[in-house]
């Protein structure tokens, strides 16, 4: 108790003796802590990583019951086995199949998606030719887009408008800092339709693979090799790939018989779209939605004003056809600026009160305001 009491008393004594190296060291915390708030990351929800690795994968098409024989059953057997897994779910619908492995809290997210990784990669074997590449990824809440933008033209048709969003614009943000990932989504995918004439084709004795195979034949860019020469050397290449519908209906294709036709001959090659199976609409038009996920440790209100301010170069340049209107959808800066406002708001008022408390049961002005620097320089000691 008298070490207490002399340890107190002497802190006291220094600080009275030496008030200018009391304001230096306070300046000091603050300056700190300043420095230290601005490297703080902002998000609306925190850094967690959920143990559980998910697998999903696609084939359209396909009913349920298919799905669930062919492929869940398949991912569930090669799954199951996964190191420290210790419950597995599975989900089967019209084209899609999703598995989702569980792990005890403590286990090392990314050894659990390396090993799954591993698991996936035996079980291919067993899966069919016809499904996608298959998706596995750990369940995170940063995948939360930060931004979802609509875009809308009254001028362009749907399918335009999801070529301009995916090939021009969604390329605009990718490289911004914090940026992960940009999806689009909506609209129609640009697919080119050959139709064949079975009529046709069985009277000069060809099949529907016969074209198949003949159009992925010319469709391609074939290596030719090196070219040495004394000062260079020159790769080269076959160029073979299509470039316009025209160059698809004027392809030749060989009959048994030797005879050469084209393509427009055997079959109808009409410039459509992949089915409509996701809409967005946005104000009684159709819309393309872009979807701005950021890395988990970037700051989301950094994010959120790169995109904007990218927007805003983009307008100023007239890179962004007058047709075109974007619109803002979702935007989870605005939630966190309004949590950090209304943080601001609560510990300033806080500490007005307690100055207040303070000054009425002490009624000493000078006793007030040292106890009313402390609140700000023990949250500035917080930041650091």
């Amino acid at each position: 108790m008298t070490a207490n009491r002399l340890r107190g008393g002497g802190i006291a004594a220094w600080s009275i003796r030496h008030p200018i190296g009391v304001v230096m060291i306070a300046l000091a915390l603050l300056v700190l802590g300043g420095f230290s708030l601005q490297r703080l990351a902002v998000d609306l929800l925190p850094h967690i990583i959920y143990p559980e690795v998910r697998v999903r994968i696609i084939d359209p098409g396909v009913p349920a019951q298919v799905m669930e024989d062919r492929i869940t059953r398949q991912l569930e057997e090669q799954l199951a086995i996964t190191e420290d897994a210790i419950s597995v779910e599975s989900s089967s619908r019209q084209g899609r199949s999703a598995v989702s492995l569980s792990f005890p809290y403590g286990k090392d997210i990314d050894i659990a998606l390396r090993d799954a990784s591993t698991r996936l990669d035996r079980a291919k074997r067993f899966l069919p030719d016809t499904i996608d590449p298959p998706v596995i990824y750990k369940l995170d809440p940063s995948q939360i887009p930060v931004l979802e933008l609509a875009l809308s033209a009254t001028e362009m048709s749907a399918v335009e408008l999801r070529s301009w969003g995916d090939y021009t614009f969604s390329r605009w943000f990718v490289n911004l800092p914090g940026v992960a990932a940009v999806e689009v989504g909506g609209g129609l995918v640009r697919e080119v339709h050959v139709q064949p004439d079975l009529q046709k084709l069985a009277s000069v004795d060809l099949g529907v693979n016969d074209l198949v195979d003949r159009i992925q034949q010319a469709n391609r860019d074939i290596p030719s090799g090196r070219l040495i020469l004394p000062n260079q050397e020159l790769i080269g290449r076959t160029h073979g790939r299509l470039q316009s519908l025209q160059e698809l209906r004027n392809l030749p294709v060989t009959l048994p018989n030797g005879e050469i036709l084209y393509l427009s001959d055997l079959a109808q090659v009409i410039d459509s779209h992949e089915d409509d199976r996701l809409r967005v609409r946005y104000n009684d038009q159709v819309g393309v939605k872009v979807s701005i996920q950021k890395q988990p440790t970037a700051n989301t209100v950094d994010v959120v004003d790169a995109v904007n301010e990218r927007l805003q170069w983009l307008h100023s340049q007239q890179l962004i056809p007058e047709e075109i209107a974007i619109s803002s959808v979702s935007n989870q800066a605005v939630y966190v600026r309004n949590a950090l406002t209304n943080a601001s708001m609560a510990a300033i008022s806080g500490g007005i009160l307690a100055m207040v408390v303070v000054y009425l049961f002490l009624g000493n002005i000078r006793r007030t305001l040292i106890i009313g620097s402390s609140i700000p320089i023990a949250i500035m000691i917080t930041f650091m």
